[in-house]
């Protein structure tokens, strides 16, 4: 008679957070200003205000958008402003930044909507692997939002763990 499988992890009562399924599947671009500079280096009022105007800011539609410069010129900060005025209404949101850090601001801004109190004396595993980047500065956040409530806080998988915090006992 063969021996009945048991499922430790699921007995275990470890809760699995994995940050991919937090993430929205809404567009991450960004906008390269240095493409409104005369010759990659100067920006010029009346043809930045031109293009403003001409260009087709519903093409980020719902999308986050990040604002940049990928050159070393000096951009004013209106030129930033207008861009944003722009798309205020039409994205989902504008972040200052390239698109990976318009990717952090939306990581980001999820992790704040998680309730910590949904994790109390939870044995939280927040996963490792996943198939969207995931950046560094998000399972910091999450570290800092949960250690306060949680009594385990791990990383990796249920079947494989690192210990990242552990809740003194009470006396």
């Amino acid at each position: 008679m063969a021996e009945e499988i048991v499922n430790r992890v699921a007995k275990s009562g470890i809760v699995s957070l994995n940050l991919e399924e937090l993430l929205p599947d809404t567009p991450v671009t960004a906008i390269d200003l240095k493409e409104q500079l005369w010759q990659e280096m100067i920006l010029r009022e009346q043809d930045f205000r031109d293009w403003v105007k001409a260009h087709d800011w519903e093409q980020y539609k719902d999308q986050y958008v990040g604002i940049y410069c990928s050159t070393d010129a000096i951009i004013p900060t209106w030129a930033y402003m207008l861009v944003a005025s722009k798309l205020t209404g039409i994205a989902r949101r504008v972040i200052q930044g390239d698109a990976a850090a318009a990717a952090e601001a939306v990581v980001m801004d999820f992790i704040h909507q998680i309730n910590p109190e949904d994790y109390t004396d939870a044995r939280v595993v927040v996963k490792g692997c996943s198939e969207k980047a995931i950046p560094i500065a998000a399972y910091t956040a999450l570290t800092e939002k949960l250690q306060p409530v949680v009594k385990t806080l791990l990383f990796g998988e249920p079947c494989s763990t690192v210990p990242v915090y552990k809740q003194p006992r009470k006396r």
